[in-house]
């Protein structure tokens, strides 16, 4: 009988989940489905320093948002807990002090500043730092006096070095790394915690993982890991599976610097830059601002986005979370994440997760870099926005618009359905957002497009076709969607203009930008009172300025 596959994805909760991450967590998820197997949620914390319980839930949420659900792990348990690194310290000392018994591993005293004069010698050399073994181990008694001393006590682990390591690779074949290519490595820290090598050794093993499926920068640490799980006699390791880079348009990493460096080079080209109340709104001082501006040091992603989002400059979407708040479906994210990197075979592209749970075969995974190609997520996105069921398109727009605290988060049910239906073909959520937030702001917070302004506003008959409209709108007394467009078209008629003359000075009137709902919906909606009273106000604010 075959080994049940058992998967994991295994995150560091010290920031937003990169859309990098929730590839790998879905390619995980993916081969479990498709054998029937265990996917597990491990959270490796180790790192004191950098981990927050936010960044954790915001995982978990991002996770459960693409509707990657786990078997083990966080909020559902299971027999191998717990699922946070940790609270499992207990567990790795055992296996430490084994590595330690059996002379597999030794103390290190050496303080940070001892490393750097060491790493540094080794490069006035002109070669590599590697760590030096001593001709004899030090005792756990002197490891106590270092510890007396204040000084730093680290274990390492003693890789064997009398011949090659092999790494089988799934995805890139067979790898050797020969002797002295994988050097003696921290297994343990000073403040007690695992290492991330260690750490995920002993979990793996305890945790039955079958399968370690993961980004390619994870490779230097196999031959290590399989090394260290020889050496602490569990037998075979897993399978590995290293995939290749995403990389964007420009043909660099996908990488979360692209956020906060798009900002700045937004910011250096506004010359009447108000520094301080930028600051302000970023939470930050103004020797900050100027240390961004300068490069030498980046603000966090809340303080960027707050920033870019006062300017008006679009931050390219890199966190499951922006790409959330701008209005993709999970369904386009899991879809276009699966292809990227693996195809199934047959030509097939928009596809459901149960499709792509059917047809997922890890060994069609391309040792190639994929393209994150944002033109062909924008046309998923439309897609899937077409195909999903209109109910549950109708939960996503509710969540989408909660999280951007959008004031049509205040509409019923009712009006975000017909919203949904009158705009079919809409790009994305934030697109039906845009389009309709008119609806639901007052007048005098409507912000005018300038070109449209200029466009359309500002033409000549542009303020006397308002008058006509107003004066047939307010004759109007039944205010339906016929009713509407017959008064429109013929008011065109007896113009013996196109019915786009009379809808986009009524459009820009009513929402500021000659993109909306269409144009008899969006009066009926909006209503005869706030109608006329947006024509009024548009007349008495353009009207002196046109000619």
């Amino acid at each position: 009988m075959a080994e049940k596959v058992v998967t994991r994805f295994a995150p560091s909760p010290t920031g937003y989940l990169h859309v990098g991450g929730a590839r790998t967590a879905l390619f995980n998820w993916l081969w479990a489905r498709h054998n029937g197997g265990t996917f597990i949620l491990r959270i490796e914390d180790t790192d004191q320093k950098r981990n927050t319980p936010t960044a954790m839930q915001q995982v978990i949420n991002d996770l459960r948002w693409l509707g990657i659900d786990w078997d083990e792990g966080p909020q559902v348990g299971g027999p191998n807990g717990p699922y946070l690194q940790s609270q499992r310290r207990d567990i790795y000392d055992r296996y430490v002090e084994r590595l330690l018994d059996e002379g597999k591993a030794y103390y290190c005293f050496e303080t940070t500043e001892e490393l750097d004069e060491l790493r540094q010698q080794a490069r006035q050399d002109s070669g590599g730092f590697a760590y030096q073994r001593p001709a004899e181990f030090p005792t756990r008694a002197q490891a106590e006096q270092a510890r007396a001393e204040g000084r730093p006590v680290t274990v390492r682990f003693a890789v064997p070095q009398d011949q090659p390591l092999v790494v089988r690779d799934i995805v890139r074949g067979v790898i050797s790394f020969q002797p002295g290519e994988i050097t003696d490595f921290i297994i343990q820290k000073s403040d007690g915690f695992p290492t991330y090598n260690f750490a995920c050794v002993v979990d793996d093993y305890l945790m039955r993982v079958t399968h370690v499926i993961r980004g390619q920068e994870h490779l230097m640490n196999t031959p290590g890991q399989q090394a260290l799980w020889t050496a602490l006699g569990f037998g075979p390791p897993p399978q590995y599976a290293h995939m290749s880079v995403t990389v964007s348009d420009s043909g660099g990493k996908l990488s979360k610097r692209e956020r906060p460096n798009t900002l700045r080079e937004a910011l250096k080209t506004m010359a009447d830059l108000d520094r301080e109340a930028l600051a302000k709104v970023g939470g930050i001082t103004v020797e900050q601002l100027e240390s961004f501006l300068a490069g030498e040091s980046t603000p966090d992603m809340p303080a960027i986005g707050a920033m870019a989002a006062h300017l008006g400059v679009h931050l390219p979407e890199i966190n499951i979370v922006d790409f959330f708040k701008s209005g993709y479906l999970p369904e386009t994210m899991v879809n276009f994440l699966a292809l990227l990197g693996w195809n199934p075979g047959d030509g097939r592209e928009i596809m459901q997760l149960e499709e792509l749970t059917a047809a997922f075969d890890i060994a069609r995974v391309s040792k190639s870099n994929s393209l994150f190609d944002r033109n062909k997520l924008a046309a998923f996105n439309t897609e899937h926005m077409r195909r999903v069921d209109k109910d549950r398109l109708l939960g996503h727009f509710k969540a989408h618009l909660r999280q951007v605290a959008s004031p049509l988060a205040a509409a019923d049910d009712a009006t975000l359905a017909r919203i949904i239906r009158i705009a079919e073909g809409a790009q994305s959520l934030e697109h039906l957002d845009r389009k309709s937030r008119f609806l639901f702001i007052d007048a005098d917070a409507i912000e005018f497009d300038p070109a449209a302004v200029k466009k359309v506003l500002q033409k000549p008959g542009a303020m006397e076709m308002l008058a006509l409209i107003r004066q047939r709108l307010a004759a109007t007394d039944e205010f339906t969607e016929q009713n509407l467009e017959g008064m429109l078209r013929g008011l065109a008629e007896d113009k013996q203009v196109g019915l786009g003359k009379v809808a986009q000075p009524l459009r820009v009137a009513l929402c500021g930008t000659t993109v909306s709902l269409p144009i008899f919906d969006s009066v009926q909606m909006l209503g005869k009172q706030n109608t006329l009273a947006r024509i009024d106000a548009t007349v008495e604010r353009f009207g002196e300025h046109t000619s």
